[in-house]
C-alpha cells in the first residue's frame, strides 16, 4: 500500500508509546505515536488512530494484552515498540523479549498491516549508572533488526544518531524522551516508512550549548539516583508497576483530527 494511503493506525507499546515525557497526566500526553499519527494524517487527511500502549508493560504483556485488540482494529499501519522495561529487570532474556516482538510483527504483517518499530539508544550515554545494561540493549537491537528483516518491518534506527545522547532529548528521569525527543522519534518513523516530505534531519545534532560546570555531572547523577532510581527500585521490590490499574488512553480508532490527546 502506498504510504499516502494509510487510513488506520494502531500503536502498541509501553510508556514511550503512551507518551510519557511529552505532556502530563493532567493536560494529556502526546508522545511519538500521536506525533507520528500527525505525519500520517498530513500525508492523507482523515486518519483513524488508536493507541493501546500502557506504561510499565513488558514485551510479553504488550503481546498478551494489545495484539488481539490491535488485530481486531484491522490497521493499515502499526507501530510496535517495547522491550526497555524488560532490559531494566534483573532477569533479562533477549531471545525471549525479541520473540514476543517478532510474534507481534508476524501476526500484524500476516494480516496485511505495514509495521514499523525502533531500535533503542545506548542508555549508558544518557545515564552513566546504566552502563551495565549496554550489552543487553545491543543484543536486543540486533535481534529486533533480524526479526524486522524477516517480516518486512520498517526500522527507525533511533539508536544510532549522536544527537540521541543530548540531555535535551530526555526528561529529567532520563528514561523517557522529552517533547523534542518524541518529535524526533516520530520524524524517524515517518522517514523509515517513506512518508512524503520526510528526510534525515531527525538525525542532526541540536545547536551547541554551554558546557556544564566541573562536578555538575556527578551532582546530577546523585540527584537522579535519589529522585528516580530509588523510587523505581522500591516499586520493583514491592512487585508494583507504574502501569498498575491503567488502561489504554485511546483504545478505539478515532479520527485523528478530533483530538483526544495533548497537542492533537
Amino acid at each position: 500500500m502506498p504510504s499516502t494511503e494509510y487510513r488506520r493506525y494502531v500503536a502498541l507499546g509501553d510508556s514511550q508509546t503512551e507518551g510519557l515525557g511529552d505532556g502530563d497526566d493532567t493536560t494529556g500526553l502526546r508522545g511519538f505515536a500521536d506525533r507520528f499519527a500527525g505525519h500520517l494524517d498530513a500525508a492523507r487527511p482523515g486518519l483513524q488512530y488508536a493507541n493501546l500502549a500502557v506504561r510499565g508493560r513488558l514485551a510479553g504483556q504488550v503481546r498478551a494484552e494489545q495484539l488481539g485488540p490491535a488485530l481486531a482494529l484491522r490497521p493499515d499501519i502499526a507501530t510496535v515498540v517495547a522491550g526497555v522495561n524488560d532490559v531494566l529487570r534483573p532477569r533479562f532474556d533477549a531471545a525471549e523479549v525479541a520473540g514476543h516482538l517478532e510474534a507481534m510483527f508476524a501476526a500484524l504483517t500476516a494480516a496485511g498491516t505495514h509495521v514499523a518499530t525502533v531500535t533503542f539508544p545506548d542508555l549508558g550515554r544518557i545515564v552513566p549508572l546504566a552502563r551495565p545494561l549496554v550489552p543487553r540493549l545491543a543484543e536486543l537491537n540486533d535481534r529486533v533488526r533480524e526479526a524486522a528483516a524477516r517480516h518486512g518491518v520498517a526500522v527507525a534506527e533511533t539508536a544510532l544518531p549522536e544527537a540521541v545522547a543530548d540531555p535535551r532529548m530526555w526528561t529529567t528521569d532520563r528514561l523517557h524522551a522529552s517533547s523534542l525527543g518524541h518529535e524526533r522519534i516520530a520524524a524517524a518513523l515517518a522517514h523509515a516508512v517513506g512518508l512524503p516530505g520526510s528526510d534525515d534531519t531527525w538525525t542532526h545534532p541540536l545547536p551547541a550549548q554551554a558546557a556544564a560546570a566541573p562536578g555538575a555531572a556527578v551532582a546530577a547523577e546523585l540527584r537522579w539516583a535519589a529522585a528516580f532510581l530509588g523510587p523505581w527500585l522500591g516499586r520493583r521490590l514491592r512487585g508494583r508497576s507504574s502501569g498498575d490499574g491503567r488502561t489504554a488512553k485511546r483504545p478505539d480508532l478515532l479520527p485523528f483530527a478530533d483530538g483526544g490527546a495533548a497537542g492533537i
